[in-house]
Formats: structure tokens, C-alpha cells, sequence
């Protein structure tokens, strides 16, 4: 049944009513046509999308015009996003079943059958124009659903290049190419608000203005948090190991990834090693000087400066003053005491990590609670070494959805070839962060479950089965 256009938004124009309204009336459409496909076809039309950003070329083209329409991260390290994600996303999505009958339970009598939850609105964010869009789209075509995406206005050609290719893919393989739509230039509030009211599903990743936003259209929602990730060097880490995955983890895209480290909290007895491993494998170690001269420009009217987030080192280094030494860098650590009031204790966004000494292990937990109390509670941490009591006890009591063990932050939060997550760039924070959901997005958002229910032997244990050590403790009265 379609869904009631009865709309919240102030002021919308005429035009954007219709335009939301053709874009919602084309995706019905398309999934009337497409209705009925079984599993082997959807698989068949996920695999199409799949390789229309996979493709070298395509992967290089949307690369290159993302930095270049936003500005953000660089475009190499953007061809290695756009190829595994969707790589990963698709060995994920070709391991189960979405459509017809998805489980059967004998022993209880239950028999699963998977159907479309209807039009996914996604907002995607200008950080990853490309892969998410398409990481989106692979999921809710994976259920037989059609989507319409509303990108960033800043992410708007780039992302519109990469629907178009997934068109194109859609045509190559005879299935409707309103599957999947966007949002018209220019990208409103209005636009992406009435598409939120009008579709049946919102996914929401990128600001947590959005977020919000989407949690209150009156839409079902799945919203994901904010990054803020601190990572522990423990006392027995392998520290040229821990200095390496750091470095490559915190380079990627140019600290782009909400999974990016944000904090480094080493333990007392190893932090001049540590230091020393981290400057080797490519930080530069920030005086108190450069300290405040990055505090005084990576901030602008307590907003993180568009021109120095995600930006290469060497320009970043020049944009706040830093000299030519620190130019040669890969990534830049300050060095404080823990303020929650500090914004080195926030997301940064750039290639800065912020360092905080711990006296002992309790110390280091008391941090990562204290920095994810600053924002990004429910996200992640991680921690290196060898002591494996230690990352139990995060799991234990930090409030956090991902624990990562001697892991490269940015590569295994969001699904690895090495760890058992889904591959995805919306990471669910719980209700600690928010959202609606505690792991990474996935393939089981994307479709309603209609359960077939058959009789089976009773299961009804005794009063003394279920009340018996009640009753011997407290009595019956």
C-alpha cells in the first residue's frame, strides 16, 4: 500500500512537491515491475550495481570527481573505498537470502519469508559520495526494494554520476532503472524532507542534524552516530605494529572515516616507545606552540575550518602554520591532559590525533569513557596488545557497539576480509548514540519478515520449573 503524502515541511513549492511526488510514484513503479523476482534475479541485479562502482575505471572516474566536487580526502585512497566496500558488501550479500522463503525452522514450526520493506529514502553524506550510495542501493535491492537517494549538496555531481552508472547497470540487465533515483540539483532541505516523509524506509548517514531529522519525520528510521574513536597502546602492544595500523588507518582518505582514530591513549610505561614507533611510522610530534596554532585554525568559531578538514598533510601543515618539517609528516599528534572542554578531545576530521598519557590500565578505560562521553558513545574503540583480559574488559564496560583488537581502526570497523563484521559505511551506535540500531548496517534492514506459523509439540514446563528456586528462596507468600 502506498504510503499517505501528507507533508510537515514549511514552505515546500509547488515544484518540489511534484518533483518528490514523481520521483516516489517512478520507484513504486519500478518495484511493481520488479516484484515477484526471485532470489537468483535480485542477486543478479545487486552483482550489476555492484560492478558499476567495482570497475577500475568507474571506481578512478568517481574517485577523481568526488575530491574534486567537495574537496574532501584524496583520490587514490577513494578507489580503494569505492572497490573493497562494495566488493566486501557483495560477498556479504551473496552468502543469504532475502526474497521468498529465508529460513525454515522445522523444530519450531516457523518458515521465514523475506518481502521489501518499500522506498528507501538514504541521505549519504559528501565524506563518501560513491561508496555510499552504492553500498545503500546493494542492500536495499538485496530485499527488492527501490531507493532514492538524497546526497549532500556539496556530493551532488559526484553522486549523481554514480546513480547514473547504476542505471546504466540496471538497463544492462533488464531490470527497471527507477529501482534507483535521486534527489534534482539543487539538493533542499525541503527536497530531502518531503522525500523522507513520503518513503517508507529512511537510512540516514552523515551529519547528525540528519539523523535527527530523519528520526522525526515520522518515517521509520535507522540513523547512525558520530565517530570520536580512542584507541589504547597498552603496555605489551607490539609497538612498531600498533604505530603501523595507526598510521594507515588514520591517513585513509584523509581521516574521512567516522571510524578514523581520533584519540591515542598510551600507557605510562610504554609512551616514549610509543611516541617514538608513531614518528617513524610517519606522525609529526606537535609542540606546545604548534598545539595552538592548530587549536586557533583547525577551529573557526567553534566549527571545524572546511578548508583543513580531510586536506593532505602538506597542506594541512601549511594552512596552520606548521613548517616544512612538519609538511613531510603523514599525520600530526598533540599531546594534552584530558579536558572535555579541549576540542582536540571532539572529532577533528583532519589529520590530527590527540594523545592523552594514562598512569595505568584503569586509567585508560577512565579516558575512553571520559573522550566518548565528549561525543561518539555507542560507536567504537580499539585497543593494541597482547593482554586479552584487557579488550574484554572494554567490552565489559564501555559503552560502545565495536571493540577492535590490534586492528587498523578505519579497515575493520566498518567489515573486514579479517574480522567477522559486516562490510558497510553506516556503523549503528545503539541507543548510546542515538539510533535505533547496535551493529553495522546490513542486508536484515532492508526487508520485513512475514512469519508462517505451524503447530508443534507443547512446550509448557511446570510451575516448579519456572518458580521452584523462586519459591525456595522467598516462599510462595
Amino acid at each position: 500500500m502506498a504510503k499517505a503524502a501528507v507533508s510537515a515541511v514549511v514552505n515546500a513549492s509547488d515544484a518540489e512537491l511534484a518533483s518528490v511526488a514523481q520521483l516516489i510514484e517512478q520507484a513504486r513503479g519500478a518495484m511493481l515491475q520488479f516484484a515477484g523476482a526471485d532470489q537468483a534475479r535480485v542477486d543478479e541485479v545487486v552483482t550489476a550495481v555492484a560492478w558499476s562502482l567495482y570497475k577500475p575505471e568507474n571506481a578512478k572516474q568517481l574517485a577523481e570527481l568526488s575530491v574534486k566536487d567537495t574537496g574532501i580526502g584524496n583520490v587514490a585512497d577513494k578507489i580503494v573505498k569505492n572497490q573493497r566496500k562494495t566488493f566486501g558488501t557483495l560477498r556479504d550479500l551473496m552468502r543469504v537470502r532475502t526474497v521468498g522463503v529465508i529460513e525454515n525452522d522445522n523444530g519450531n514450526g516457523i518458515i521465514k519469508y523475506g518481502k521489501p520493506v518499500g522506498i528507501v529514502a538514504a541521505i549519504t553524506p559528501s565524506t563518501n559520495p560513491a561508496a555510499t550510495p552504492v553500498n545503500k542501493t546493494m542492500m536495499a535491492l538485496k530485499g527488492a526494494n527501490a531507493i532514492v537517494i538524497a546526497p549532500s549538496p556539496a556530493g551532488w555531481s559526484s553522486t549523481n554520476a554514480t546513480v547514473e552508472l547504476m542505471r546504466g547497470a540496471l538497463r544492462k540487465v533488464g531490470a527497471p532503472e527507477d529501482l534507483v533515483q535521486i534527489l534534482p540539483h539543487p539538493v533542499s532541505r525541503n527536497l530531502t524532507r518531503l522525500l523522507m516523509e513520503q518513503a517508507d524506509l529512511i537510512v540516514a548517514t552523515g551529519s547528525q542534524n540528519n539523523v535527527r531529522a530523519a528520526y522525526s519525520s515520522g518515517t521509520p528510521a535507522i540513523g547512525v552516530g558520530a565517530g570520536n574513536v580512542p584507541v589504547i597502546i597498552d603496555s605489551n602492544a607490539d609497538l612498531n605494529d600498533a604505530a603501523q595500523k595507526i598510521c594507515a588507518s588514520k591517513t585513509f582518505d584523509n581521516s574521512t572515516s567516522c571510524s578514523s582514530e581520533n584519540s591515542l591513549i598510551i600507557l605510562d610505561d610504554r609512551y616514549e616507545e610509543a611516541m617514538t614507533a608513531l614518528t617513524n611510522a610517519g606522525g609529526y610530534r606537535c609542540s606546545e606552540t604548534e598545539r595552538e596554532l592548530i587549536r586557533d585554525r583547525l577551529w573557526v568559531d567553534g566549527n571545524l575550518n572546511r578548508d583543513l578538514i580531510a586536506k593532505d598533510a602538506d597542506v594541512f601543515a601549511a594552512g596552520v602554520g606548521l613548517d616544512e618539517s612538519a609538511a613531510k609528516a603523514r599525520f600530526f599528534m598533540v599531546e594534552e591532559e584530558f579536558d572535555a572542554k579541549s576540542p582536540f578531545a571532539d572529532e577533528k576530521l583532519s589529520l590530527v590525533l590527540t594523545v592523552y598519557r594514562a598512569c595505568d590500565f584503569d586509567h585508560a578505560v577512565e579516558l575512553v569513557t571520559s573522550i566518548l562521553n565528549v561525543q561518539g558513545r555507542g560507536h567504537s574503540c580499539g585497543i593494541h596488545t597482547r593482554n586479552m583480559d584487557h579488550p574484554v574488559r572494554l567490552a565489559e564496560e564501555i559503552d560502545v557497539v565495536r571493540v577492535l583488537v590490534n586492528q587498523a581502526h578505519t579497515f575493520g570497523n566498518g567489515g573486514s576480509f579479517n574480522n567477522g563484521l559486516n562490510f558497510t559505511l553506516s556503523m549503528g551506535c545503539g541507543t548510546w548514540g542515538g539510533n535505533s540500531i547496535s551493529e553495522n548496517l546490513n542486508y536484515r534492514h532492508f526487508i520485513n519478515t512475514t512469519h508462517l506459523v505451524t503447530t508443534v509439540a507443547e512446550d509448557r514446563p511446570s510451575e516448579d520449573d519456572l518458580f521452584g528456586a523462586y519459591f525456595s528462596r522467598y516462599g510462595k507468600d
